[in-house]
C-alpha cells in the first residue's frame, strides 16, 4: 500500500514510525532508482524549485512500498499509483526523469525537509498535523477503511466500535491512522498488535494470531486476493470525536515550494476534469467512489 497506499497520526508517533506504509522495498527499489531517471547535473539556478527541477530534468520522489501505493513489480519495476502520476505530472511540466528514493514511512516528512528528495510520493493521507510541517497537494483519492478478516467474519466486525464490543484482538501496520482510529473508539492502544506490512496482518489473520487486520479499503480488498481463508469487509468510515473521517491522499512538498505544489495542483486538476487521473488510478485498483473532490485546505483545518 496504500494506501496506502497509502495511507492520519497514530497519536504521537508520526516522528517514528509513522501511518501506513511500512513495507520496505530495500535494495530493489534502490536498484531502479537510476533505470526511472538519473539525477541531472546541470547547474542549479537560484530561482524557485520549479525552475530548478527543470533545468536539473529530474525530480527526486520519497516513497515507501506499499501496494499498489509505490511498489516494486515482478519485473524489479517501480510501479504504483504515486509513482505513475509522478510521472504524467512531472512530464506535463517539463520534469522527464523521476528518480524514486526508497525509504521507511516515518522518514518521509524529515527526508524532505532535510532535502534528501524533492517531493513525497506516497499516497501520504493529509492530517492537520502533517500540513503544519509539509505543504500538500489536493488528494489524488479519498479512502474509508476495512478489516481483513476470517471468511464469513465470524465475530461481525464491521467498524471500531464492533471490535471494543466484541474483544476482538486487532492488528495493524506500523504507523497506520488504522490504530490512532481503534483507539479513538475505545481500544486499548496497549493491546493493539502492531505489525510491519499488510502482508504480515494477513498472515496474522490466517494463522488466527489475531481476529481482525486493519487497514484502507484498497489494502484490504488487495491483500485478500487470493487467499481461501479471508475477505476484506465493506467499507466504512471511523468515527473520531463524534465525527466520520474519510481520509485523502496526495502528494507533499517542502513548505518553501509553493510554486512548485501550486503547478503540481494545476495539472492535477486538469487530469481530474479530462478523466485520465480516474484512469491512471483504476489501474491500481480504485474505484470511481474513490476519486475525489476534496481539497487539501479542508482536510488541514
Amino acid at each position: 500500500m496504500a494506501r496506502t497506499a497509502r495511507r492520519t497520526d497514530n497519536r504521537n508517533r508520526e516522528s517514528g514510525s509513522v501511518r501506513r506504509r511500512s513495507l520496505l522495498l530495500g535494495s530493489a527499489a534502490l536498484g531502479v532508482s537510476g533505470a526511472l531517471g538519473a539525477a541531472g547535473c546541470a547547474r542549479v539556478p537560484t530561482g524557485n524549485a520549479l525552475e530548478r527541477l527543470k533545468a536539473q530534468g529530474t525530480v527526486r520522489l520519497g516513497i515507501a512500498g506499499e501496494v499498489p501505493y509505490g511498489y516494486v513489480d515482478e519485473q524489479g519495476a517501480f510501479t504504483g499509483e504515486a509513482p505513475e502520476l509522478a510521472k504524467a505530472v512531472f512530464g506535463r511540466l517539463g520534469i522527464p526523469g523521476v528518480q524514486p528514493v526508497a525509504t521507511d514511512f516515518g522518514s518521509l516528512i524529515p527526508g524532505l525537509n532535510s532535502q534528501q528528495f524533492d517531493v513525497v510520493s506516497a499516497g501520504m493521507y493529509i492530517t492537520k498535523e502533517r500540513c503544519r510541517q509539509v505543504l500538500f497537494s489536493d488528494p489524488e483519492y479519498q479512502m474509508l477503511d476495512s478489516f481483513v478478516v476470517r471468511k464469513g467474519n465470524p465475530l461481525g466486525l464491521r467498524s471500531y466500535e464492533d471490535v471494543v464490543r466484541r474483544r476482538a484482538r486487532l492488528a495493524t501496520g506500523a504507523g497506520y491512522a488504522q490504530g490512532a482510529y481503534a483507539v479513538a473508539a475505545g481500544y486499548p492502544e496497549k493491546s493493539l498488535v502492531i505489525l510491519q506490512d499488510q502482508v504480515a496482518g494477513l498472515n496474522a489473520v490466517e494463522s488466527g494470531r489475531v481476529d481482525a487486520f486493519a487497514a484502507t479499503a484498497l489494502t484490504a480488498r488487495q491483500v485478500v486476493r487470493g487467499s481461501g481463508r479471508t475477505q476484506a469487509t465493506e467499507a466504512f468510515a471511523a468515527v473520531v470525536d463524534g465525527r466520520r473521517r474519510v481520509d485523502g491522499g496526495g502528494f507533499a512538498f517542502r513548505r518553501t515550494d509553493t510554486d512548485l505544489r501550486d503547478a503540481f495542483n494545476a495539472e492535477i486538476h486538469r487530469m481530474k476534469k479530462s478523466g485520465e487521473l480516474f484512469r491512471i488510478m483504476s489501474r491500481f485498483g480504485f474505484t470511481r467512489d474513490e476519486m475525489t473532490t476534496l481539497t487539501a485546505e479542508e482536510l488541514c483545518r
